[in-house]
């Protein structure tokens, strides 16, 4: 529980605050609505960014005390202030038009008006996002390199014949799907905010891919395994790439700006004392199965944010049915552990 300890303490204040936001906002019936929200998106930024505290902390064990504990610490603001919450300000900003300030404004001081204006630019906002997470996932489906399949021969053959270029082109599809439900003078603008979404992706997907291959070069591969500024920017880099899902699915289930930082300030907070135990209790492939969990979670993210460009999705159902894959992917790591270990005692080596 050491590990936990700031994060639980983070959680219990910001949650304090979710609930003051809810209740000035619509009584007892908003303060029960903002936890329950708040709370929601914790766990989601978690589930979504296991894989970010996996690839963290595989880093981070070969690194010395001192870089451990300032990009724990240094990094940690990166992460909840600049991608939790400078960037959910950018996407209502460049949603509605405004600026920045003005956009901050409303949410603290107007936030009935807020929500028109985010109301009335919801539809490109879901096109973009839909097209970030269904790479997001459809990339992850379509790895052929991934040792186990939780789906089976399934998922196998999926990964064995499909591609980026598929997946470029099944999420293409889909942003003309959402196009296809707006009305002729809204369609534009719908398209273009899913290209984006595309653009996006593949920028992040290039510079991490940059930074990756610049491990060959010896000087670069020391600075990265043992600590330095170097490795420092290397891991940031990463965990902005990571935190694009959990920001844009976020969208999915509220559009209260400051819900959705607050919610995924929380899982941050946990991502990174994740981070820390997996490095210091060696526990990483303990769960097989629970990035799979996660990304299936992203790919019914996707598909609800480009339906909900014209059908209204319960936010319930949203927060829920990502949930659901997060404990089933749980339930078959923890079977798959077992069996692995009976089949240990029944056929030792040697």
């Amino acid at each position: 529980m050491q590990h936990f300890r700031w994060s639980i303490i983070v959680t219990v204040v910001l949650m304090a605050v979710a609930g003051w936001w809810g209740f000035e906002r619509n009584g007892m019936a908003g303060l029960l609505q903002a936890l329950w929200i708040t709370a929601i998106l914790g766990v989601l930024e978690v589930s979504l960014s296991f894989d970010n505290a996996v690839v963290n902390a595989s880093v981070l064990r070969n690194w010395n005390e001192f870089w451990r504990k300032l990009f724990l610490t240094v990094g940690i603001l990166v992460a909840v202030f600049g991608m939790r919450l400078l960037f959910p300000l950018v996407i209502v900003a460049v949603a509605t038009g405004l600026g920045l300030l003005d956009v901050w404004q409303m949410a603290l001081n107007t936030p009935d008006e807020y929500s028109r204006h985010l109301t009335e630019h919801h539809a490109e906002v879901a096109a973009f996002g839909g097209a970030f997470l269904a790479l997001v996932f459809l990339n992850f489906l379509f790895d052929e390199e991934k040792e186990l399949h939780w789906l089976g021969w399934i998922e196998e053959k999926v990964g064995k014949y499909g591609s980026e270029g598929l997946a470029i082109l099944l999420t293409l599809l889909g942003v003309l799907f959402s196009m296809s439900l707006m009305p002729e003078a809204r369609k534009l603008a719908v398209l273009l905010a899913g290209v984006v979404g595309v653009l996006i992706y593949i920028g992040v997907q290039w510079l991490s891919g940059l930074l990756e291959s610049k491990e060959e070069d010896p000087t670069v591969g020391t600075m990265i395994s043992q600590g330095s500024i170097g490795g420092f920017l290397y891991l940031e880099v990463l965990d902005a790439s990571f935190s694009f899902d959990g920001v844009i699915g976020a969208f999915a289930i509220t559009t209260d700006v400051v819900i959705i930082m607050l919610g995924l300030a929380i899982g941050a907070m946990f991502v990174r004392s994740m981070t820390v135990f997996l490095v210091y209790k060696g526990t990483l492939q303990q769960f097989v199965f629970l990035e799979h969990g996660a990304h299936y979670a992203i790919g019914i993210l996707a598909m609800i944010m480009f339906a909900s460009v014209h059908y209204h999705i319960p936010e319930w159902f949203t927060g829920l049915s990502g949930l659901a894959f997060i404990m089933v992917s749980l339930w078959s790591s923890v079977r798959y552990r077992r069996r692995m270990e009976a089949e240990e005692l029944a056929h030792p080596a040697g």
